[in-house]
């Protein structure tokens, strides 16, 4: 089995963000005590900030703010569903009556804001892995739901605006897979187009926050008037969920079967809908190919094969945490083909490899390589587009 080093980024990328967090200790203070008096960052601060983020990438923005409150789970926020692990379930239980939850966290929060640019999430994800350790602050690739502020006042070019008036209309286009979202205030007919349009687009980024937005949204538009139906903007994730079930399969994965006239039976597993968004560090490629000995008429796994299959994926499974992801699987002729994608900044590939050494049932075969634009996955679903209805 051919072992491969993990890649790094350009020397470019690599030195803006060492260069923001060289920064940091010397920007942290000021930018907190803007937050404390709720007031912009002094000039000098603020623009040697945006020097720094548009050297990362030029289409990031940024801002700073108070950190949401850390509030312990609630039973709604258990998994109850029927394949959960026991000691999880216990482990949900016990931090329900753990006293510790009730304080602590971050005060502040600074998010970069990549927008639409999916080049710029990229950048903004590598950012805040990156970031050191600060009891005081968080640091957020994107900017998150907030249903809180939907409550709150919002004061928009020397508009005063209460969002808790604030309706949505949304309808959702089969064809693209996006949802149309119309937002309605009282105050829309009084409102500039440019401001009533930025309501709108605020608003909508409050109940999904801006990835989320970004994979789901198609079209937001103002409202002079009252939809028919109107929803609150907090009922927005729950149609979005929705619509990822729709074009989905269970648990975010979709199962095809298949027969070749000379392989036989085919297999295929893989993460659909996907997008950027989902993993926006994770560029490096790796191919796994494994074979097993026990194996049924149409030779897929069984018995001892199939316990062993389950117990690699569950290792390498644990071994990327959150520097990787399976994105795509098939079983045929006696082998199983994993597609991985791995942050390559991570250093986690060398532990991956090793799970794979001593696979008892026969030769294991692995390649791997940077592949940014996800062009090996692409090619990999290309095949079954018309299927996934994508």
């Amino acid at each position: 089995m051919a072992l491969f080093r993990r890649r790094r980024s350009t020397a470019d990328t690599t030195t803006a963000v060492t260069a923001f967090w060289d920064a940091w200790p010397e920007l942290r203070d000021a930018l907190a005590s803007a937050v404390e008096a709720g007031r912009p960052a002094p000039p000098d601060i603020g623009d040697r900030v945006t020097v720094l983020v548009e050297a990362v990438h030029g289409d990031l923005d940024w801002e700073i703010g108070r950190a949401p409150e850390h509030r312990p789970g609630t039973v709604e926020d258990i998994d109850l569903s029927p394949d959960v692990d026991p000691g999880k379930l216990l482990e949900q239980l016990a931090a329900l009556d753990d006293p510790s939850q009730l304080t602590g966290g971050p005060a502040y929060a600074f998010t970069l804001r990549p927008g639409t640019s999916d080049e710029a999430r990229v950048m903004s994800e590598r950012w805040s892995r990156s970031a050191p350790d600060d009891e005081q602050w968080v640091f957020r690739p994107a900017l998150p739901a907030d249903h809180g502020r939907l409550s709150s006042v919002l004061t928009l070019d020397d508009h005063e605006l209460d969002l808790s008036h604030t309706s949505v209309s949304l309808r959702v286009d089969q064809a693209s897979g996006k949802i149309e979202a119309g937002v309605y205030h009282p105050d829309n007919m009084f409102l500039p187009d440019e401001v009533r349009h930025k309501l709108a687009e605020h608003v909508t980024m409050l109940a999904l926050g801006e990835d989320d937005t970004v994979r789901w949204i198609g079209k937001v538009e103002a409202l002079e008037e009252r939809p028919l139906d109107p929803l609150p903007p907090t009922s927005m994730p729950a149609v979005a969920r929705q619509m990822a079930d729709m074009l989905g399969g269970v648990d975010g994965w979709v199962t095809l079967e298949g027969a070749h006239p000379l392989f036989g039976s085919v297999r295929i597993r893989l993460r659909h809908p996907l997008t950027r968004r989902d993993f926006p560090a994770f560029s490096l490629y790796v191919q796994v190919v494994v074979p097993f000995a026990t194996m049924d008429a149409d030779k897929r796994p069984v018995d001892a094969s199939e316990a062993a299959l389950a117990d690699l994926e569950s290792r390498l499974e644990e071994t990327l945490g959150d520097d990787g992801a399976l994105f795509a699987q098939k079983t045929e002729r006696g082998e199983r083909h994993y597609h991985y994608y791995l942050d390559p900044e991570s250093g986690v590939l060398p532990s991956f490899e090793e799970q794979l050494l001593g696979w008892p049932e026969g030769k294991v075969k692995l390649r791997s390589q940077l592949d940014p634009e996800w062009t090996w996955f692409e090619a990999f679903k290309r095949p079954y587009r018309r299927t996934l209805g994508s």
